[in-house]
């Protein structure tokens, strides 16, 4: 054994990869570039307009000015938009989840003719940028009498997350054994009911993952929010931002401040689900 060369290598004598190096010198750089933003809107919102004036845009602040977050909740209604915001992404994001699963499950498991044309179309309907089909929503929704309701705009919310949400989970649902959802048919169990024991279950980290993306996604969403909720009594979020920055745009403490407080949520939400995170989409990002 001592002519062979062992394919171990002692710790010291390890050679340094030097495309591994170039690489976390990258990730290093992005890291950066994507944290500094972060930084200086939060050491923004705790200055004064005189201290962020004085000083550079990454110094700490010298005294912590909490009276930018409360007078920018103040002077930007956020009560009220924060309200609309909770309402719709709680209405929307379980229930288009709960959608998402069982119709995932019906194309999956339940073979009735046309399933596979069904599942094109649904995902079909991932390739199509809802920013073309804003007008033709407002005039839909107008027509129903709609506008400046939840409703108007939770459903079109559920009309484009759901196609994305039922691709990722069809894909997971393929990979589950067939043994255990047939041996629980002939049991005597109704599809509902294995759906409801068996899938949800095993389908938890990939239901958090999606339920992290969802709640981003409508938390933060603009575009179809300012054509449909006109009135500043429904408005969600960032149209109360982006009001309470076309007014005070100026008032660089208070307006960071306000960044804050419209990020915090979904950062929030992230950080009690970022567990199931990469194993959920990793779950779900399978090939048939």
């Amino acid at each position: 054994m001592s002519g062979v060369a062992s394919p171990f290598r002692q710790a010291g004598a390890e050679r340094v990869d030097p495309l591994l190096v170039a690489l976390w010198i990258a990730l290093i750089i992005v890291a950066v570039v994507w944290i500094a933003p972060f930084i200086f809107i939060i050491f923004t919102s705790l200055k004064s307009n005189a201290t962020v004036m004085g000083t550079g845009a990454f110094s700490p602040p010298t005294s912590l000015a909490w009276e930018n977050f409360t007078n920018a909740w103040r002077r930007g209604d956020f009560g009220t938009t924060v309200v609309n915001s909770t309402i719709i992404t709680v209405i929307k994001v379980p229930l288009g989840l709960m959608i998402s699963a069982m119709a995932a499950y019906s194309l999956s498991r339940i073979q009735v003719w046309g399933h596979k044309v069904v599942f094109l179309a649904i995902v079909f309907g991932t390739m199509i940028p809802f920013q073309v089909m804003l007008a033709p929503i407002f005039k839909q929704v107008n027509s129903f009498g709609l506008i400046n309701t939840y409703v108007g705009i939770i459903l079109p919310y559920l009309a484009f997350g759901v196609p994305y949400q039922v691709f990722i989970l069809h894909g997971f649902f393929k990979e589950v054994p067939k043994e255990l959802s047939e041996a629980a048919l002939i049991d005597g169990a109704s599809h509902f009911t294995v759906f409801r024991r068996i899938f949800l279950p095993v389908s938890l980290p990939v239901l958090a993952a999606l339920l992290i993306l969802d709640f981003v996604a409508t938390w933060n969403e603009f575009a179809m929010a300012l054509v449909i909720l006109q009135d500043p009594d429904r408005w969600t979020l960032p149209l109360g931002l982006m009001s309470f920055q076309s007014q005070f745009a100026r008032d660089y403490g208070q307006l960071n401040a306000a960044i804050v407080m419209t990020v915090l949520p979904a950062a929030i939400v992230y950080l009690i689900f970022q567990r199931y995170f990469v194993s959920g989409l990793t779950s779900g990002a399978v090939k048939e």
